[in-house]
């Protein structure tokens, strides 16, 4: 019986020198089943060296349930089936893929990464339902001019293979929205690229491109051009217009200056670490208004210019390892400004020791600085015998140029309703109540809400959250770590704009369900508490998240559907009780998690 069902799975026929091919694991008949009715079939990791031919013809062969089930009333109705859409054929040991793929023309998706592939058939041409084409992880040193003809390829993922040159035509592909090449052999881009104006994902890394063509400014979608690790000198000039560009990787490249960007008004990371770059041009570091993120470590820079204070919406400035003696005082004013890192510089002005301390005593440091440099036309003057007690508790200074309510530190059981006297008709955007005895949210925080967009309530004793805090709908960070918090009301739903929540340190034991219900949401540090499980599913939903930090947790497993989540660049599962996955694969960082 298994002899003749080997028979029929085969086509019915020995062709000359059958009996050498050495026969691929069985696929399961209950898989199959499933996959006729689903329309999907995962065969990853089963050790096959070939693909057996019933999978090719899957939906051209009577199912064998047909020969021992001809009851009309059946529940497997196999007469019913689905065309296969997908097909998961990764983590094999694949040398090559039979052309008779092309007996599965309703496939939208065809998933071979991490195989020995060295070629691929060109019957893939004819899969004219092909949005979704994962090959990385191979050995191809080609691909066919036939995988021009797929009209609605949106993804396609050829990294880490051995591909010295791409098809002149690539930009036939029209529909195309991501495109991987990294860790290739490349040395030039076609110049049909310039047609791929639906591209949003471009991945050049790891090649050994020395020059961009400036035709890649017609890519009017392309949101994320990574260039890392090439031969790049200069960023070409037209590549200014591409205004829909959000990040731009130049990492280790030979770069000796910052490109101009003066048409990239919604870039909002510039990775450039590890060049050669020498001077901050003040001019270009004005076009980039809108940047959050840039990263300039490990470069010749000698000196920041004053304007670097342009930079309003700055998070992250990364200037580790270069030639800077001095900073700028003016940087303690930039206001978003969470993490700032200038280890490896001669700095002469700043002790090593106030280095260590951190972002935020850095950035205090600053800040009396440009205080001792004396008082400007705009400030307040300086306490006297005539100051009013309460008044003295609050930098007046910092309300009004900064825009920053700061009474931290304090130990106070209640924030003074001096303090908030003291905003007047100010617009506060930082709010910073950390380290102190509070119980509860200030009520009175509820008075800024039409301009308050960063609260830090760290390091309190607080045990829920009250309806107020629910009203400022402007917040983008929130701050409530190391408290007493156990949940968060559903009522937050309210704070859409909210992208970075930071509730290590609490006593949480459920991951709290109104986090999945706040779109915008691209951190959460969740690090240091109870939380037993998560859904993997609903933060799916979550399309920006960037950053999961769950260490330290009492996860007894780790869902593998958690390996969807496309968006998530770092996932941190460390001091967890699972077995799966292993601590030699946590190692390995997100990706190899993921």
């Amino acid at each position: 019986m298994a002899a003749a069902r080997r028979a029929r799975a085969g086509g019915g026929g020995a062709g000359p020198g059958f009996g050498r091919v050495a026969e691929p694991p069985p696929v399961p008949q209950g898989l199959l089943r499933l996959a006729r009715r689903s329309g999907q079939l995962n065969l990853a990791g089963r050790g096959l060296t070939h693909v057996p031919e019933h999978v090719w013809r899957i939906n051209l062969d009577t199912p064998e349930e047909a020969q021992q089930n001809l009851s009309f009333g059946a529940a497997d109705r196999w007469w019913e089936q689905t065309d296969l859409t997908k097909l998961i054929l990764a983590s094999n040991k694949l040398q090559s893929l039979s052309e008779d793929v092309q007996l599965l023309p309703a496939l939208t998706m065809l998933d071979v990464h991490d195989n020995q592939l060295t070629s691929l058939p060109s019957a893939l041409g004819q899969l004219e339902n092909l949005q979704k084409l994962d090959v990385s992880h191979n050995k191809l040193r080609s691909l066919p001019e036939e995988l021009l003809q797929l009209p609605r390829l949106r993804s396609l993922l050829v990294q880490h293979n051995e591909l010295s040159q791409l098809p002149e035509g690539l930009g036939q592909l029209l529909s195309l929205e991501e495109l991987d090449v990294s860790n290739n052999q490349l040395t030039a881009i076609p110049t049909s690229f310039a047609l791929l104006v639906n591209l949003v994902r471009l991945n050049l890394a790891c090649n050994q491109l020395k020059e961009l063509p400036a035709d890649l400014s017609a890519m009017k979608s392309l949101r994320q051009l990574d260039c890392t690790k090439n031969y790049l000198e200069t960023v070409p000039p037209k590549l200014a217009s591409m205004a829909s560009l959000e990040q731009l990787y130049l990492r280790k490249n030979k770069l000796r200056s910052l490109p101009e960007l003066p048409s990239c008004k919604l870039l909002k990371e510039l990775h450039a670490g590890e060049n050669q770059i020498e001077i901050l041009n003040a001019e270009n570091l004005k076009q980039l208004s809108s940047l959050c993120v840039l990263e300039l470590r490990d470069n010749k820079i000698k000196a920041v210019p004053e304007e670097i204070t342009v930079l309003q919406k700055l998070e992250r400035l990364d200037l580790a390892n270069n030639d800077i003696s001095r900073l700028p005082y003016t940087l303690g004013n930039l206001p978003q400004l969470k993490f700032l890192a200038l280890e490896g510089n001669p700095l002469r002005t700043i002790r090593r020791d106030l280095l260590q301390k951190g972002t935020q005593e850095l950035l205090k440091y600053l800040r009396s600085k440009i205080q001792d440099d004396g008082p400007g036309p705009n400030e307040e003057p300086a306490v006297t015998a005539m100051t009013l007690p309460s008044q003295s508790k609050v930098n007046i200074h910092a309300i009004t140029t900064l825009k920053l309510l700061d009474y931290s530190d304090k130990q106070a059981a209640e924030i003074p309703e001096a303090v908030f006297d003291a905003v007047g008709a100010n617009a506060v955007a930082t709010v910073n109540f950390s380290k102190n005895q509070l119980r509860e949210i200030p009520p009175r925080l509820v008075e800024l809400k039409d301009s308050v967009c960063d609260v830090s309530l760290g390091f309190n004793k607080i045990s829920c959250i009250s309806s107020g805090l629910c009203l400022l709908q402007k917040l983008t960070h929130l701050d409530l770590r190391n408290n007493f918090l156990t949940a968060l009301p559903e009522e937050m739903e309210a704070l859409k704009r909210l992208h970075t929540i930071n509730l290590a340190y609490n006593r949480f034991k459920v991951f709290p369900s109104v986090l999945y219900h706040l779109p915008a949401l691209e951190n959460i540090l969740l690090s240091n508490n109870q939380v037993g499980s998560i859904d993997p599913v609903q933060l799916k939903g979550l399309d920006k998240l960037g950053t999961l930090d769950l260490q330290n947790n009492d996860l007894l497993q780790v869902p593998p559907e958690l390996g969807n989540c496309e968006s998530l660049r770092s996932l941190l599962l460390e001091g967890n009780p699972f077995r799966t996955p292993r601590a030699a694969v946590l190692a390995k960082g997100t990706a190899a998690l993921l």
